[in-house]
């Protein structure tokens, strides 16, 4: 950026004509005209080169990114660092150039300076709290998340720690305490902290289960967290709790399938199924993951693009594995059938999670997927009835909230009356 001394007059006289002149100015005009007058007056202009940089980052009428994004954004952290550190003003605008940045940093798969960002963020945010006395630190959660991707599971449960403290307090009012649950229960899970993961599975029940009683949140949802926590339990061998958790989610899904909903909802409740059933296949899925990993309890606007990209292209290859294997599992179940289920369940869930992402019909989307996948496991079941029946049981439970989801909740309860059968809690 030049020194003030070097901006030419005539310039100046032009950038202070575009943004007094009547009629509307392009994005690019802007930026322009800030460039120059944020030489010979930073103090009111830089603030406002950087937002017009990042404006000028993604056309918003064509939602579309510009061509150069990356330099753009790059050149609104460097005119908000070039904001005297005495404006009150700094720190967020400073802020909001870091978060356009970073999301560019992540989309080059330059991932370590997309996370140093954030770390910068954090401390911005960090310092700002200290000052207000506010105990919510912004960017805790996108910091979580960051550490996530990298696996360094510890400090993201550390970090979704200290963020669920200070919102916890205040309840579930806002809306968002369940999805920082959600993110949090994943980062203790994946840090190895399993009993405070199952602590934290049982304050989102609870939570939910009196916002569904209070009406001020939807069934659907404190099925799906019921639903959850019995599977978490089962993961950690404590089968006998997860049996009763899973009457208690029965009891419900009656409940849905005699009367529907109390009340309607937003269609919220679809996203959080979603999210809740990919971080039931997140542990099996991990190893068949190339790159990195999405945070397993964090809906897909919370992933890195990266992160997002690698996820749901990765469909495409998993399709041609299952079509690959399905000929094989056919001639030679024994080697390959359950290979094939396993590999299909991870399909499913990832096409779930794209489309419920997308559009709210979701659900022809990925119904046939579900429909195999009860189909292959039910073939697995009657060649290895021993495993194969748990498995047809997980995969009925899997179907079962897709077709609550859908609101279809008398088929709902058909597999999932059928799925308790086969563990032998049916009543």
């Amino acid at each position: 950026m030049n020194h003030a001394g070097n901006a030419d007059q005539d310039d100046i006289v032009r950038a202070r004509n575009v943004l007094l002149a009547s009629g509307r100015r392009t994005p690019r005009e802007e930026v322009d005209a800030y460039r120059v007058l944020a030489q010979v007056s930073p103090a009111s202009y830089l603030p406002l080169l950087a937002r017009a940089l990042q404006r000028l980052s993604y056309d918003t009428s064509v939602g579309k990114w510009h061509p150069s994004s990356l330099a753009l954004c790059e050149e609104a952290v460097a005119a908000a660092r070039s904001i005297d550190p005495a404006e009150t003003a700094r720190a967020d605008v400073l802020y909001q150039a870091l978060d356009s940045c970073q999301r560019q940093l992540y989309m080059a798969d330059r991932r370590a300076e997309g996370l140093a960002m954030r770390a910068e963020m954090l401390a911005i945010s960090r310092a700002q709290a200290e000052l207000s006395g506010d105990p919510v630190v912004k960017g805790l959660r996108e910091w979580a998340a960051g550490l996530s991707e990298e696996g360094r599971y510890a400090e993201a449960a550390d970090a979704m720690t200290e963020l669920v403290a200070a919102i916890l307090p205040d309840g579930p009012g806002s809306g968002g305490l369940a999805w920082s649950l959600l993110d949090w229960i994943a980062a203790l899970h994946d840090a190895g902290r399993s009993s405070e993961a199952l602590a934290a599975f049982e304050t989102l029940v609870s939570m939910e289960a009196a916002e569904a009683a209070s009406d001020r949140g939807s069934m659907a949802c404190h099925l799906y967290s019921l639903i959850g926590y019995a599977q978490m339990l089962d993961t950690h061998g404590r089968g006998g709790q997860a049996a009763l958790v899973r009457q208690e989610a029965l009891t419900l899904l009656t409940e849905l399938a005699d009367t529907g909903e109390r009340k309607s909802w937003s269609g919220y409740q679809a996203s959080f199924w979603a999210v809740l059933l990919s971080f039931s296949g997140a542990e099996s899925d991990r190893t068949a993951s190339g790159g990195p990993r999405p945070p397993s309890g964090a809906a897909p606007m919370q992933w890195s693009p990266d992160a997002k990209r690698r996820y749901f292209d990765s469909r495409h290859a998993l399709r041609e594995e299952v079509d690959t294997l399905a000929p094989r599992a056919t001639e030679d179940p024994e080697q390959h059938l359950a290979e094939l289920v396993h590999l299909h369940r991870v399909l499913t869930i990832r096409s779930a999670v794209y489309w419920e992402n997308r559009t709210h019909l979701f659900a022809e989307r990925v119904r046939s997927l579900f429909d195999d996948g009860v189909s292959l496991a039910r073939r697995l079941s009657q060649h290895d009835p021993a495993e194969g029946t748990r498995t047809l049981a997980r995969i009925l439970i899997d179907r079962s909230t897709f077709h609550t989801a859908a609101q279809e909740f008398r088929p709902a309860l058909d597999d999932f009356r059928e799925a308790l059968s086969y563990l032998g809690e049916a009543n």
